[in-house]
Order: C-alpha cells, then sequence, then structure tokens
C-alpha cells in the first residue's frame, strides 16, 4: 500500500531578493524557494504558524510533500534546507526540491508489528522492545510503502529482529548498510530476576 503524501500548503510570493523576503516575513509568511526537475526556480511563502507547526511535528526534512499553490499543478518536494534566526531559532527561509516520479529518496518508514498472538515469547509473559519504529530507507518518490511489516510468528524470549530478518517491498533498501536491530523479545522482570539468581549461585558453587 502506496503512503499517503501529506499536503503542504503555501503561496506563489511576488519578487526575489532581500527586501521581497523582509516583505514577506513582515505579512507573518516564511518566504522559500522550490527548484529542479529541470524547471525555473520559484519563489513561495508559508505562513509562519503554519509552517513552525509541521517543523515542530519532526521529521519535515525527511518527509516527501504534495506542495499545493493557488493556482498552479501539485508538486512533490522535499525540504532542503530550513534557515532560522541565529538568536530565536525561528525559520527565516526555507528551501524545497522539486522530485519527478522516478526520483529516489530517503524517508523514514513507519514499522508495523503484526501477529503478536503468535509469539511464543509473548504468551510467556516476554515483552516487546521496539528500538525503532521508524526505519530510514531508500525509496522511490511514485511508489512509497506506508509501512513495512515485522512478523512476530514464531518469536521466542531473547529473539533479536534485524532489519535484514524484514522483507522489505520491491525497489526498496536501508539507507544503513549494518543489520540494524529493530526490537526483541525481552524476558519478564520475574524471569530475569530467577535467571540472575540462578547465575548467582552457579558462581557461588564454583567459587
Amino acid at each position: 500500500m502506496a503512503k499517503e503524501i501529506p499536503d503542504l500548503v503555501a503561496e506563489a510570493r511576488a519578487g526575489t531578493g532581500k527586501g521581497a523576503a523582509r516583505q514577506a516575513r513582515r505579512e507573518g509568511k516564511v518566504p522559500g524557494i522550490v527548484y529542479g526537475d529541470g524547471k525555473d526556480p520559484s519563489p513561495i511563502a508559508l505562513d509562519f504558524n503554519y509552517l513552525l507547526t509541521k517543523l515542530r511535528a519532526g521529521r519535515f526534512l525527511s518527509t516527501l510533500w504534495n506542495l499545493k499553490v493557488d493556482g498552479q499543478d501539485d508538486v512533490r518536494v522535499v525540504c532542503r534546507g530550513v534557515q532560522r534566526d541565529v538568536v530565536k531559532d525561528l525559520p527565516t527561509h526555507i528551501d524545497f526540491m522539486r522530485l519527478h516520479r522516478n526520483t529516489r529518496v530517503n524517508l523514514f518508514i513507519h514499522v508495523d508489528f503484526i501477529n503478536h498472538d503468535e509469539a511464543p515469547g509473548l504468551k510467556r509473559g516476554g515483552t516487546l522492545v521496539v528500538v525503532r519504529n521508524e526505519v530510514e530507507l531508500m525509496v522511490t518518490a511514485s511508489d512509497i510503502p506506508d509501512h513495512i511489516t515485522v512478523d512476530l510468528t514464531g518469536k521466542q524470549i531473547g529473539d533479536t529482529i534485524h532489519i535484514e530478518d524484514v522483507v522489505l517491498p520491491k525497489g526498496v533498501k536501508p539507507t544503513i548498510d549494518r543489520n540494524f536491530v529493530i526490537a526483541n523479545i525481552a524476558a519478564p522482570s520475574g524471569l530475569r530476576s530467577e535467571d540472575n539468581a540462578e547465575a548467582a549461585e552457579d558462581e557461588a558453587a564454583e567459587a
């Protein structure tokens, strides 16, 4: 299932340069530019509070956006830079890059865990410890997965789930080369206490 691309609303900005940018800021806007895909750069502006909310939600620079500008065709973009006030750390300018449908881009994709009831380790009281609930993957702009799936069927206490254990959609690959951990099945606290006690007894006997 393809991931739904969130909308980002902006307006066309008349003029370029420092004067036009200052005017946009006086009007409560953050000036920006859209470039790439073999087309001329387009100056835009976003409402300051609207943009700030999006930025504070996280993952702004790694999200593929559907940029909506009144009077223009929607375009898929990724943010390639946010300039900030050095004192207030608030956005003062923003850059977006247009993406073609076949463009490869790195995005964070949600991890969905299924079949909890089929995991013996969880039935015994173990706990699913999620190390990464999102994974950065290289995907095609026209076919972004909504999530990747981890099947917990047969997982025992002590089992660790790595990225290589996950079946990724066709054409999708991790941005990190190493086989990193996504989750593990931890023993319940009571069982861990028993194991620790047994280990202490073994050490005492050996001594």
